[in-house]
């Protein structure tokens, strides 16, 4: 399935009380290479390895295949990935016909909290949330793959 998003930087922490939902993600990667990326999560009590591959259109859609799998099985698969596991909370805003994905990072990237909305067609407009800045799409920094290896505390 080819997935469409932006991404921008958030500004403030007004998210948080528009949120309808929040779940604490553990995410790791096993492989990361020449684009693709093969990654295993724990979100809430689920688990899920989701294949995808290189960016395209400048960063703003890539394949990407999901499969939910038992959360023991994740968590254990977790031990197989690479170095800097990703932890984060994810909450869900509604903003117009829209939902915003906001992930707020700990550990080696607290300070960093982004914003992502899905869209069926690359140039559908959408109304932006007040807690909306910089456009960063196509930014590899902001890669949750790259953030592993290169964290948000040393740039």
């Amino acid at each position: 399935m080819l997935e469409i998003e932006r991404k921008f930087i958030v500004t403030s922490d007004s998210y948080k009380a528009l949120a309808f939902r929040s779940d604490r993600i553990a995410q790791g990667y096993i492989c990361r290479e020449g684009g693709n990326s093969a990654r295993v999560r724990v979100r809430g009590n689920k688990g899920y390895i989701t294949i995808k591959g290189p960016s395209l259109d400048g960063g703003l859609s890539r394949f990407e295949w999901e499969k939910e799998i038992p959360v023991d099985e994740a968590l254990e698969l977790l031990k197989l990935c690479h170095d800097g596991i990703i932890d984060k909370i994810r909450y869900l805003v509604k903003c117009g016909a829209h939902t915003f994905e906001v992930d707020e990072f700990f550990g080696d990237n607290e300070g960093l909290t982004v914003a992502e909305v899905e869209l069926g067609d690359a140039n559908e407009e959408f109304e932006k949330p007040d807690f909306i800045g910089e456009e960063v799409t196509g930014d590899k920094r902001y890669y949750n793959s790259r953030l592993t290896r290169f964290p948000y505390k040393s740039w």
